[in-house]
């Protein structure tokens, strides 16, 4: 089986993996660093396996805590390589990581979300022998102001909060570069433009005689290829795809859930004659926007039914247990019928978004939250997600941001101006780095401004959701009075400029736990049929509203203490998949193309003899989904 790159957009064929068996130590008196842990191996008395948290039962280690600070270490051997660098990757290390190669620090990172990586050839010892690296992690449970999601700071999970994820928890690898060499690659499509914006930061300033040349095919089909002359460390350039331009024809080249096209993408770095460096990339041609109150994807009202996920597994937490896990988990919202998921309080693996582009399904992508607001939590949550959307940003699966939800960090928000400036700033700083997808202030109530109305509704009927959401009356009511959460959803009086409503938490439905078992629901049922039933009630009532875009169900798995999901903890159906997916794909009623579609559907499906499940069963299998 081929591993998949552990960064999917910029991949090189030489890579080496250096996850699996590491030492390990707990540091709970933080004597880590005047006593030089990093210089030798004594205080190394346990094993771990990367890149799992030691908190979780597939490290091995299996302790949750509390232990705020840990260290590894690992030699590996690298090969004799004239003119080559080496490169030292981590996806990410929850949180303050420092990073020692031979004694010598190559790298310190604070985010535990985020990539960082370093250039380790000064510090290699000569020859075939062992180099030694090694990480020391420090993730507090009692501050406040760390970004950290949904990982409680309690020893034991309650309420909504998870077992912490400590530590290294994405891959760990070796690359091998030149000297210069591409270090960064974001890709914008510009459908309207007929091009394709081109950033592409190189290790460091180029030559005299640098150039750059870049392929666009799909399939065998060149559909651009381009070569430019570089004169600093960053190329910024159009690429023009004249294909776009046939306006009969661009519909096989867009990237949507039932279509997802991605186009290869071939980089060359030359100096002079010589190629130093290749790289290979994809993208989607697509564009989204919100407007006139409804979501558009590639120009057309697209409704979304999305569903939240926490992107956690009870034996590996955050850290997805093997990489095919990650497939798995696309292939089973595909199969249940949603076309997007809200990834919730995490900033999910790199693979897993890939896997999002190469099947088809869309993605909010949402930061996880501080629970102070501070100077300093200010600071550290916008570092952070000014790295996530570098790292992300030309994803096409990604089609909104999301940085603050329901007020986490900012619970203040409605009497203080300074939160108010937060949340609105981050609004208009994701629009500075990214101005090409919608962005969310604060989701689920009390937005400063925002291009989508998120609202988080629990209520446990679909006679009550109609209440709220049914006509443009209520809708209108609910987004200026108290809303749901019994906080307004809109604060002041924001620029109306025809922004969408999309409910996007709702449901939560739990089977009645049994006696002493912990759970956490928002309603509860006693019985498969009763949840199904209870599902149909509450989705149906989004879909006859008139006035709603989309909606996100909570929630697609059981997690730890939770029991609201669709699936069970180790991914197993509650419901028949097919069932879910009938009335998934009702037709919208803001969206009057979907009874089209059906029609068209179920009239193709009778010419072929297939069932009539409505119009998702040919594009998830046009998608390569497994049902």
């Amino acid at each position: 089986m081929t591993v998949l790159h552990p960064r999917p957009r910029l991949t090189r064929p030489r890579w080496t993996d250096l996850g699996g068996q590491w030492e390990f130590a707990h540091d709970d008196d933080n004597i880590g660093l005047t006593r030089r842990w990093h210089a030798s191996a004594e205080a190394f008395d346990q094993e771990i396996t990367v890149p799992y948290p030691p908190e979780s039962a597939r490290s091995g280690v299996a302790d949750p805590g509390p232990h705020p600070v840990v260290w590894y270490r690992r030699t590996f051997r690298v090969a004799e390589s004239s003119g080559q660098r080496l490169m030292l990757h981590f996806g990410a290390v929850d949180y303050e990581a420092r990073v020692w190669v031979n004694d010598v620090l190559v790298a310190t990172h604070t985010g535990g979300h985020t990539p960082f990586s370093a250039d380790i050839t000064s510090a290699l010892l000569p020859g075939e022998v062992d180099q030694v690296v090694v990480v020391r992690a420090a993730d507090p449970l009692d501050d406040p102001d760390q970004p950290r999601g949904k990982q409680d700071w309690q020893v034991e999970p309650h309420g909504i909060w998870y077992h912490r994820t400590t530590g290294i928890w994405q891959p760990v690898w070796l690359e091998p570069v030149s000297a210069l060499h591409v270090s960064e690659l974001q890709l914008t499509p510009d459908l309207a433009g007929a091009r394709v914006g081109l950033e592409a930061q190189l290790s460091a300033p180029a030559g005299a005689a640098t150039r750059v040349e870049v392929l666009l095919r799909l399939g065998e089909e060149v559909l651009a290829q381009e070569s430019y002359r570089v004169s600093s460390a960053t190329l910024r350039s159009d690429v023009g795809v004249p294909a776009l331009r046939h306006g009969t024809d661009v519909r096989r080249l867009l990237w949507s859930p039932e279509s997802p096209t991605l186009i290869d993408v071939e980089v060359r770095l030359y100096e002079g004659q010589d190629l130093v460096d290749e790289v290979r990339s994809y993208l989607g041609l697509r564009s989204v926007r919100a407007r006139d109150g409804r979501f558009l994807l590639n120009g057309q009202p697209y409704f979304l039914r999305m569903v939240l996920e926490q992107g956690y597994w009870p034996e590996s937490h955050l850290a997805a247990p093997e990489e095919d896990a990650l497939r798995r988990e696309v292939e089973l919202v595909k199969e249940l019928g949603f076309n997007g998921v809200r990834v919730h309080q995490k900033v999910e693996d790199p693979r897993f978004l890939y896997w999002c582009d190469r099947l088809g399904l869309l993605v909010w992508g949402e930061m996880a939250n501080a629970y102070a607001f501070s100077a300093r939590s200010v600071e550290l949550l916008t570092r952070e997600w000014l790295e996530v959307l570098r790292r992300d940003r030309s994803h096409p699966c990604i089609v909104t941001w999301v940085p603050l939800n329901e007020s986490w960090g900012v619970s203040g928000i409605a009497e203080d101006e300074a939160q108010r400036h937060y949340a609105t700033g981050l609004y208009h700083l994701t629009h500075a780095v990214d101005p090409t997808r919608p962005v969310i202030s604060n989701d689920g109530w009390e937005h400063t401004e925002s291009d989508v109305w998120g609202v988080h509704d629990y209520g446990p009927t679909g006679a009550g959701l109609k209440d709220r959401f049914g006509t443009p009356e209520a809708v209108h009511r609910t987004l200026r009075s108290a809303g749901p959460g019994r906080r307004k959803v809109l604060l002041g009086s924001p620029e109306d400029r025809g922004q969408p409503v999309l409910v996007t938490e709702f449901g939560g439905l739990s089977y009645a736990p049994s006696t002493g078992e912990k759970w956490v629901g928002y309603a509860t049922v006693d019985s498969s049929e009763a949840l199904l039933a209870a599902f149909e009630d509450l989705v149906s009532a989004l879909l006859e509203s008139p006035d709603v875009a989309g909606f996100c169900y909570t929630q697609l798995t059981d997690t730890e203490q939770e029991r609201n999901g669709l699936l069970t903890e180790d991914r197993q159906f509650k419901l028949a998949p097919e069932a879910v997916r009938a009335v998934l794909r009702r037709p919208a009623a803001a969206a009057p193309a979907e009874q089209v579609d059906l029609h068209r559907a179920r009239a193709q499906a009778r010419v072929r003899g297939e069932a009539e499940d409505g119009p998702s069963a040919a594009t998830t299998r046009a998608a390569g989904t497994a049902t």
